[in-house]
């Protein structure tokens, strides 16, 4: 048996100056299972310099060593420690220090935390080789001898230098190591220098022996929290470990990083192994700073030999004072953000010729073609010597996947003054592929040919001759650099600089055609030419006219032409770079690729370099473009916080993959810090998100200056396609325009928006013909466009002659196919005989369709009709023009008119006429009160007319106008539409709208309006309701200047129309767009359809504005929709875009059905009647379906006029569908205003009919006031209909009338009794609102202003009582409570609110125990409570046989604070009974709201039977304790309830315990209290039975014990079996011995003996020093294995007691337990403990040999087989063998259902993973597909538990060995044994922390008993020897050491009530587990005081969290 464990620690002192020390040094050891004391290293001489000191520690087991903790108070300085568990040898762990323990030396600690591997090589033993003067010196060789422990062979060295001196770079050229005592030499390979300015810039490396072969090089990427405190100086170090655990990187210290907040470390992390892709990867830091803990977010690495980058988040603290005070972590990948990478490293060698002057210091650069595509242009850097004459330089890139390579480009920057060179060789190697290009030729602008490009073919190179016409235009020619791509099928020539003109001298002047060659491998099918120049010089602006390109030899007439024109920064779009294609395919080719790309806010964050892009694609990949030309012109680019917009013009290259993005590092300040970039492809509708959030900086991070990104999120955006647009003006007289000119195109499929046609250039000039790319909606077949321009500038007159509109749709083309046929007679002669047949077929196609528009005309005010806008149709359409004559009238009311300029819009079904202004009327003074004027528009016949939209600018004084209507009359058919309006267009009337929309009416209608004018408007209010009334809530952002004085305008685009609205009057604050604050405005609309998207801007009036968000309430659509924004409208800010397109997110979208109503209120004629304050009202339909609640004014104006005395008032408003029938409403007030009492007579209601046209009013009567100081105070009523009039049309046209009494609603008077709670300051003076929620409605929300049982409502401890009256809630379910915050003192701490219905007599209980209070807990002031919520719970039975029930359950879910539900049956569908073995059942139950769940009961039913003899029935008290499997219960107290216990009689209780099953024994105990104190039990049952018929009594039966205990039987099997056990107590050989009362409870598998008195021993006199002590115990249930023992005394007659073990023997199962302690019982010795619990020494022997592994396989019943399988077990120490799992003819396996094998097999260790494999039976080849379904694999190990593999997979027959699937552990069952071996001694420090109120403290002596998940502590009590404890405002710490408790779950604190003053306020108590820093915090704030609250003097408390 081993008790105690010897740890060997070899300490390493330095070999530096003044190493040594004297000192006391000691050491803590810190492991899986606990920690050891502090331990003093005593020895004579020791800690020496350079010396190595071995000592023996004996400790108790504390598993596998994770750290070391070393404290002294001299200087010492340590190398490193190694640590052996002297009983597990191989357990060896090293632990690196290389540092001082020191107050003067190094970072000046003395105590020292090192972190342990078992990997010797992760111990770096650096060792210096001393630099004298002669050392290292250039051709020398340096010898050096060092002493070091065995290592065993060799694999890797490390080596390097300290940059130090003024030529500190090195060049190594090998390193040989002589191995002198295991006689072997290893020789290391360099040749490689060690310099910060050579070289790839690294002085250390590590070198493998014996081989050139590069080391893998991993990019790991640290990101760093961004919250307060993130960052660390501490020294982090990172674990890599590879797929399967095998192996790992061994311990990386991440030099060099700043770990500050928020920011992303790089490193390049150089490995000898191939370990990617990586299972886990481990993280911690040794802290050793000041602020050492660290926030990490994320480590993301990247292998380029797989291509793999890993994503391992971590989101936590590494520190000891912040979570759960970890410092290393285990982190797993987040495989969805796993990339694949497709880039391979190459090995690429160059040679430069060996003749005078072939170097070159020019930068080189590199590009590789292949069959498969072409690599990135490849920088070479070049160091000082790279590149000399004869030399070769050797480098490592990184290419895709390219097939065979076809050629290499490889060319120079010609900037440098020895720039030229003369290229011999290049040879890639690695690949075991090798290709030579061969070259030979000079790269010199002076030398051979002038190039400095060479292509090098791996076939035949071809020259090809390019034509660059430059255009006739002023200003045409350009003196800046030009260059030129020419792009074919099989490649293209790359960027070549146009220098050399073969006919020129003076190149691309105007009207000029320059000639050039370029020498290429063929390119093919030339498809596009990319052209263009570097932006210099002055007027560097070029009209290229166009380019052709011909091969070498061919006629001119062959020559590809390739049209262009302006590459001009201030002409047209403002590119300099084009990609041109052959005439005509414009359209068809190009992408749009919109980039914005947003510079960080981080100091020093902006670049004065080139910045470049390139986008990888599924079809393929874009050149590199230099971003030269900004959509949105910010005066400096990449600036600091800034959004920088350029559109990429391309071909299609599909869906975007990764983007590459960098710079040229050129200007003063050239690093950058990107922060992301987004690219939209309309085209494609997708927008790609790339964040980056990094440097691309030489003097940052990694000092990479150009990165690869891969896309985060790929959305769907708005998708668009192409339009061409050709605009012809006229040529003639002042034809131009300099005013902004737009279009609108109209097509089968709808409209576009309106679009500018603007470019850099002067547009529109006479005779000018001028192509405009437009994205805009696909509109299907065009069929008419409307051009107009906005008349502003001088000579805004324009003449335009023609319109030409292109884009692409698919069609049928007719196209020639050849056919070849041979002629049967001449087969022999079959090359010349032949037919040649051509064969016409159609094809889809996409092809480019023209539309053209003539128009021959002016637009000018001046010139024709004086209109600037026209509509064009095509020449294929019929002449449809149409005339409409458009009447409008002013109302007559004062003020009605209006001098602004009116604008209509007509829309009919085919169409809209577009926005006119009403110019030309048949009044001079237009638009005066009462007047009728009349205007004449011509437009595209519109059919139908379906509505009007009508606005005015609001310009000149008083422009508000009150329009009366608008009538229409069609003079092609004569048709007159009535649009009534009756409404002003102001900003300070009505509801503030400038522009309406107006549907027509029925004539009908319009002509009973004017029969009967008093009630014109209440008829037709509702009938004109057929608009969309728009509610637009928007949020200025809560940032510094983030609002505007600037007017804002909005858009809202629907799939139908779009409307534009002018946001000027906000409902909510009269100055607008304010810094955090939300306007609401009210805009009303016709026929949008849903919206789509939003575009909102301002004028930039003033500064600019930060907009949040905007939310669209479109109530008539039923929806509630959010444009988020989060972005600057700014010029100054931002991307500078003072207008945006904004988007709803569907995530919050919200969705109901709404209907318009037309509310009539009737105030009634008494004194006093009216109201200003705000009325609202809640409409309720059937089945608790109601409205939200509505305003019905929007505005203090509003409030004025209504509600006057004897008023009757119409209000159409927009609310939720609440069905047929409007069972009640709610109508109130807010009793705000100069007279807020209101005396309401009735309301009625009126809706239109769902079928027929008509109307139903439905009336409600009140006649009663909603006033505070009126009838009964209250300011809500609910009120019923009493009768429903109908009205319908007829066929005749008359209007029937009908009238239906209803029958009154039912009433209900609920009493609420509201418990404010019994602490501190819980009592509230604010104003407190309740709404109670039943099925069948709420009663809204209502003030609790009353209190029935206080004048002062809302005390301390008080209850107040309110009686609210509602029509009938049904079943009360929630409550809603809030307070207003008001008064002095409003926080407020709710004890529960109980809601009595009378009519029902239901009593409806909701407790709160919370405060609701900005200050306190979630400062909230308004909470939901609910009677019942749903549960979803699902029960899994387990597989043992007595697993099954066929009993009825239920569950009890506990939560926070006590709160539980009620008993949830849960009963099975189907009639089915019982839960079957295995079986997984789901279920619904409602119970009330518990908050967080803290556990789950189990119900079970338990029938106790009492003995049917004399006297047997009883009235005492009686407890019950079961025992199961999984853990135990409480003593549980069975309730007498007056007849239970009786004679004869069977009780049925439901039992409310844990999940414990299945049941092991039962203990039942009676107090003996009563007048009947004895009892004869027979029995209990429920599935299991437990017999005892025996008496429970001190004087009857043969036992005469008020204690039994029960085996369970099952089946007529018992489940545990008596034993007897002997306790032998051995008192240790010290002044030990104790005369105290001495007690034990022995725990094991099968719960706990109970507590066993440890009375008679073999000797007289018990626990003498020295002596043993036997005890026995017969006729005790056995408890199979044990786990500890827990043994006290009580402390009387010489108590203090030195015990040195106990042993415990079963004799049933003739094995003996042993439990040392080796401690004081005393409480004047040791810690002062006289309770202890000691673990089972047993359980520390592990065999670490073979074990024995029991594996079910449950297969699925879908496919199952008669093959053999195989599994792999795959632990964390090794794998196992492939185990056969055979399938023989008389055994049959695999067929639905769950088969068992057994194996013996090396141990694994933990499980982590198994592998399953499904092969033939007789090893042949398998023919078809086979499979078999695995569901589920567990694997079980008595030692260490269950492995639970879920599969659900199906695994093909193959009789390949390779063939096999991988699964992860889904779930492990930890084992008896293991949960047992982790029970080790473990220190707790308890806080109790004492209330500060008067009184609270207490004079009794305080107990603690702590439950953790391994069980309990026992009753402790909590004393201090001289010290007054659990004083007011105190706080008290003890220590107690206990068996480690696992998770803490709750504690039992109680008092014995003595002393004078025993009542005691606990705030709360804190427990710390001392051993991983864990603290858990269990909230009290309640009294233990028989005198106050509810009288305890005992709390059970649980965790905060």
């Amino acid at each position: 048996l081993l008790f105690l464990t010897v740890y060997e620690v070899v300490t390493v002192t330095g070999d530096v100056k003044g190493a040594g020390t004297d000192a006391n040094v000691f050491v803590t050891l810190f492991g899986d299972f606990g920690v050891s004391p502090k331990v003093h290293l005593a020895s004579r001489n020791a800690f020496e310099k350079n010396k190595t000191d071995v000592f023996r520690i004996k400790t108790q087991n504390i598993g596998p060593i994770k750290k070391l903790l070393y404290h002294m108070k001299a200087s010492w300085f340590l190398d490193r420690v190694v640590v052996t568990d002297m009983i597990r040898p191989h357990l060896r762990f090293y632990f690196p220090c290389n540092n001082w323990l020191s107050r003067e030396e190094g970072d000046n600690l003395f105590v020292r935390d090192l972190l342990g591997s078992l990997n010797p090589m992760d111990v770096p033993k650096e060792r210096r080789l001393d630099s004298d003067k002669d050392n290292f010196e250039r051709g020398s060789e340096d010898k050096f001898t060092i002493e070091a422990p065995n290592l065993g062979r060799l694999r890797k060295i490390t080596i390097g230098h300290n940059n130090r001196g003024s030529s500190a770079g090195w060049f190594l050229d090998k390193v040989v190591i002589d191995d002198m005592g295991n006689k072997e030499i290893y020789e290391f390979p360099v040749n490689r220098w060690f310099a910060m300015d050579e070289d790839d810039g690294k002085i250390q490396r590590d070198v493998l022996v014996g081989s050139m072969q590069p080391m893998i090089i991993y990019n790991v990427q640290v990101m760093t929290g961004d919250i307060r405190g993130a960052g660390t100086n501490s020294k982090i170090h990172m674990v890599m470990h590879g797929s399967k655990g095998l192996k790992n990187s061994g311990k990386i210290f991440l030099e060099g990083g700043a770990f500050e907040r928020a920011l992303i470390d790089i490193f390049n992390v150089e490995i000898c192994e191939l370990i990617s892709p990586l299972s886990r990867v481990t993280i911690g830091h040794d802290n050793g700073a000041v602020g050492a803990g660290w926030y990490c977010e994320k480590v993301v690495i990247y292998c380029p030999f797989t291509g793999i980058e890993q994503t391992f988040p971590c989101g936590m603290w590494l520190d000891e004072d912040e979570g759960d005070g970890l410092i290393e972590r285990e982190l797993y990948e987040m495989v969805s953000l796993r990339q694949k990478k497709q880039k391979y490293p190459w090995s690429l060698w160059i040679w430069t010729s060996d003749i005078k002057g072939a170097g070159t210091d020019a930068q080189v650069f590199l590009q590789i073609y292949g069959e498969k595509g072409k690599s990135d242009e490849i920088k070479l850097e070049n160091n000082s010597d790279s590149f000399e004459q004869g030399q070769t330089d050797k480098f490592m890139i990184e290419m895709p996947d390219m097939g065979r390579l076809l050629k290499l480009r490889i060319w120079h920057e010609k900037r440098n003054p020895f720039a030229g060179w003369h290229l011999v060789t290049l040879l890639k190697t690695l690949t075991m592929d090798k290709y030579s290009f061969e070259c030979g030729r000079w790269l010199d602008i002076n030398e051979d040919d002038n190039e400095i490009v060479r292509e090098l073919p791996a076939t035949g190179a071809l020259i090809y001759r390019v034509t660059i016409c430059t255009g006739n235009v002023s200003g045409s020619g350009t003196d800046a650099s030009v260059f030129l791509n020419v792009i074919g099928d099989l490649g293209d020539t790359g960027e070549r600089l146009m220098f050399m003109s073969k006919n020129n001298v003076n190149k691309f002047e105007k009207g000029n055609h320059d000639e050039f060659l370029i020498e290429s491998v063929f390119l093919g099918q030339v498809r596009r030419v990319r052209v263009g120049h570097d932006g210099r010089g002055g007027g560097c602006g070029w009209y290229l006219d166009k380019v052709l390109v011909r091969e070498e030899g061919q006629p001119e007439s062959s020559a590809t032409e390739f049209p262009c024109f302006w590459l001009d920064r201030n002409e047209d779009d403002g590119q300099i770079i084009r990609e041109l294609v052959p005439a005509g395919d414009g359209v068809r080719l190009f992408v749009g690729y919109h980039i914005a790309i947003k510079t960080g806010s981080v100091n020093g964050a902006s670049s004065d370099s080139k910045v470049f892009v390139k986008l990888y694609g599924e079809k393929g990949d874009t050149d590199k473009v230099i971003l030269a030309v900004s959509d949105n012109d910010l005066r400096n680019y990449f600036e600091t916080a800034r959004t920088d917009i350029f559109t990429l013009d391309t071909y299609d290259i599909g869906k975007i993959n990764r983007l590459l993005i960098g710079h040229t590092n050129e200007g003063l300040r050239a690093g950058w810090f990107l922060d992301s970039v987004q690219i939209s492809v309309p085209v494609h509708g997708m927008q790609y998100m790339f964040p980056s959030h990094r440097w691309l900086c030489k003097d940052e991070a990694d000092g990479k200056v150009e990165v690869e990104i891969y896309p985060s999120e790929v959305l769907e955006i708005e998708k668009v396609i192409n339009y061409e647009i050709t605009v012809v003006t006229g040529d003639m007289r002042s034809a131009g325009t300099n005013a902004d000119v737009f279009c609108q195109i109209y097509g089968d499929e709808g409209k576009t928006e309106i679009l500018a046609l603007k470019s850099r250039s002067n547009n529109f000039e006479r005779g000018t013909t001028e192509i405009f790319k437009i994205e805009a909606l696909d509109v299907g077949k065009i069929y008419k466009i409307r051009i107009f321009h906005d008349g502003k500038g001088i000579g805004d007159g324009w003449f335009l002659e023609m319109v030409d509109i292109k884009r692409l749709t698919m069609a049928m083309v007719q196209i020639e196919v050849k056919k070849e046929e041979t002629t049967k007679k001449d087969k022999k002669k079959d090359k010349k005989k032949k037919k040649e047949e051509v064969e016409i077929i159609e094809e889809l196609q996409e092809v480019v369709e023209t539309f053209t528009f003539a128009c021959g005309r002016w637009l000018a005010r001046d010139e024709e009709d004086g209109e600037i806008v026209v509509e064009l149709l095509t020449d294929s359409n019929e002449e449809l023009e149409n005339s409409y004559e458009v009447y409008v009238y002013t109302g007559t009311m004062w003020g009605a008119g209006t001098d602004a300029k009116v604008y209509i819009t007509i829309y009919g079904e085919t169409g809209d006429t577009g926005e006119r202004w009403l110019r030309k009327s048949n009044h001079l003074n237009k638009f005066e009160k009462g007047q009728e004027d009349v205007f004449s528009l011509t437009a595209v016949d519109l059919g139908v007319l379906k509505k009007l939209r009508i606005r005015h600018d609001n310009s000149q004084a008083s422009a508000g106008w009150f329009l009366d209507r608008v009538e229409i009359v069609d003079t092609k058919d004569d048709t007159r539409y009535f649009f009534p309006c009756k409404r002003w267009l102001a900003v300070d009337e009505d509801d503030c709208q400038l522009a309406r929309e107006l549907v027509p009416v029925d004539e009908a209608f319009m002509k009973k309006g004017d029969e009967d004018e008093d009630d014109s408007e209440a008829t037709l209010g509702l009938e004109q309701k057929m608009s969309t009334t728009y509610t637009v809530r928007i949020k200025t952002g809560d940032k510094k200047y983030a609002g505007t004085d600037a007017n804002v305008f909005m858009t809202l685009f629907g799939t139908k129309d779009d409307t534009i609205i002018t946001l000027k009057a906000s409902k909510t604050h009269r100055n607008k767009f304010e810094r955090g604050m939300i306007d609401e405005f009210t805009v009303e609309a016709v026929d949008l359809g849903p919206l789509r998207k939003l575009r909102i801007g301002h004028d930039n009036g003033s500064a600019g504005w930060f907009l949040d968000w905007v939310e669209i309430d479109a109530q008539s659509v039923g929806q509630k929709l959010r444009f988020p924004c989060g972005r600057w409208l700014d010029k100054g800010e931002d991307d500078g875009e003072i207008v945006r397109d904004l988007f709803p997110n569907p995530l919050q979208t919200e969705f109901y059905t709404p209907v318009p109503y037309e509310i009539k209120t009737f105030t009634s004629d008494v004194f006093g009647a009216g109201t200003d304050a705000d009325v609202f009202l809640v409409l309720y339909g059937r089945d608790a379906v109601c409205t939200q609640q509505k305003s019905l004014c929007v505005n203090k104006r509003e409030r004025r006029m209504y509600f006057e005395r004897g008023a009757e008032d119409m209000f159409i408003v927009e609310l939720e569908d609440v069905g047929d029938v409007i069972e009640k409403i709610r109508i109130g007030h807010d009793n705000r205003g100069v007279n807020p009492g209101w005396h309401l007579d009735r309301v009625e209601i009126r809706r239109l009919l769902r079928k027929g046209k008509g109307s139903e009013t439905v009336i409600f009567p009140c006649e009663r006031w909603l006033a505070k100081s009126e009838d009964d105070g209250e300011t809500v009523r609910e009120l019923q209909p009493s009768d429903i009039i109908t009205e319908k049309l007829s066929r005749d046209g008359s209007l029937k009338v009908t009238e239906v009494e209803v029958e009154d609603a039912l009433e209900h008077t609920y009493n609420v009794s509201v418990m404010t709670g019994d602490v501190s300051g819980s009592g509230t003076d604010a104003n407190v609102f309740l709404t109670i929620y039943g099925d069948l409605g709420d009663t809204g929300e209502r003030k609790l202003s009353k209190s029935e049982t206080n004048s002062n409502k809302f005390e301390r401890g008080s209850v107040d009582k309110f009686t609210i009256e509602a029509v009938d809630l049904g079943q009360v379910f929630k409550i809603k409570i809030r307070h207003d915050n008001s008064m002095v003192s409003p926080d407020w701490y709710l004890d529960q609110v109980e809601v009595f219905d009378l009519d029902t007599e239901e009593v409806y209980l909701f407790l709160c125990e919370r405060w609701l209070s900005r200050k306190r807990e979630d400062r909230l002031i308004e909470r939901v409570f609910y009677v019942k919520i749903p549960y979803h719970v699902s029960i899994c039975t387990g597989l043992e046989r007595d697993a099954s029930t066929t009993s009825r359950a239920y569950v009890i879910i506990a939560g926070v604070n006590h709160a539980q539900t009620e008993r949830m049956w849960l009963d099975l569908p189907d009639g089915r009974k019982g839960f079957q073995a295995g079986s997984l059942e789901s279920f619904e139950a409602h119970g009330s709201d518990v908050g967080e769940i803290k556990k789950v009961e189990v119900i079970y039913e338990l029938t106790v039977v009492t003995g049917d003899v004399q006297n047997a029935g009883t009235d005492t008290k009686i407890f019950m304790s079961v025992f199961g499997a999984n853990g135990s219960t409480e003593e549980i107290l069975l309730q007498k309830n007056e007849d239970r216990f009786e004679r004869g009689q069977e009780d049925t209780f439901n039992m409310e315990i844990d999940d414990i099953a299945p049941l092991k024994k039962m203990r039942l105990r009676i107090d003996g209290s009563g007048s009947r104190p004895d009892w004869f039990l027979d029995k209990t049952e429920e599935v299991y039975v437990f017999t005892y018929e025996e008496w429970l009594s001190r004087t009857r039966g043969p036992k005469r014990t008020v204690i039994c205990e029960m085996p369970a039987v099952v089946d007529d099997e018992v489940m545990v079996e008596l034993t007897t056990y002997i306790i032998q107590v051995k008192t240790s050989d010290v002044s030990a011995g104790t005369d105290a009362n001495v007690w034990v409870i022995v725990f094991g598998e099968n719960g706990d003996t109970g507590t066993l008195a440890l009375k008679d021993s073999t000797k007289s006199n018990k626990f003498e020093r020295k002596q043993v002590d036997m005890f026995r115990f017969p006729d005790i249930l056995s408890l199979g294995d044990l786990s500890k023992v827990r043994v006290w005394h009580d402390n009387t007659i010489a108590p203090g007691w030195h015990l040195e073990h106990i042993d415990v023997k079963d004799e049933f199962m003739d094995k003996t337990f042993r439990f040392p302690c080796d401690r004081w019982l005393s409480k004047k010795d040791d810690d002062g403990q006289i309770m202890r619990e000691l673990a089972c020494a047993n359980n520390d022997y592990l065999d670490l040999n073979e074990k024995t592994y029991e594996i079910c396989v449950t297969t699925g019943d879908t496919d199952e087989t008669k093959e053999n399988a195989w599994i792999v077990l795959e632990g964390k120490k090794c794998r196992s063998k492939e185990l056969v799992m055979e399938n023989s003819s008389k055994k049959k396996r695999f067929l639905g259902n769950v088969d068992r094998f057994e194996f013996s097999s090396k141990n694994v260790g933990d499980i982590a993973a198994i592998c399953l494999g499904h092969t033939p039976k007789d090893g042949k080849k398998v023919k078809g597909e086979i499979y078999w379904h695995v569901e589920e694999v567990v694997v079980t190990e008595k030692e260490l538990g269950n492995y639970i593999f879920r599969c659900n997979a199906l695994i093909p027959l193959s009789s390949k060995r390779d063939d096999y699937l991988t699964f992860e552990c889904t779930k492990t069952v930890e084992s008896f044994a293991s949960k047992a071996r982790s029970l080790v001694p473990v220190k707790y420090e308890i806080i109790i922390i004492t209330g500060d109120e008067k009184g609270a403290g207490t004079d009794a002596n305080v107990f603690i008993t702590i439950y953790g998940s391994n069980g309990d502590s026992g009753s402790r009590q909590l004393r201090q020897r001289l010290r007054n404890l659990f004083e007011r405002g105190q706080t008290d710490r003890f220590v107690v050491e206990m068996l480690d408790m696992g998770d803490l779950q709750r504690v039992r604190v109680e008092h014995d009530n003595s002393g004078l003053c025993p009542g005691w306020l606990l705030d709360r108590v804190e427990i710390t587990n001392t051993a991983n820093g864990v603290t858990t915090i269990f909230l009290c704030g309640k009294w233990l005081d028989t005198n106050r609250a509810d009288g305890q003097i005992a709390r059970v408390l649980y965790p905060k969290y």
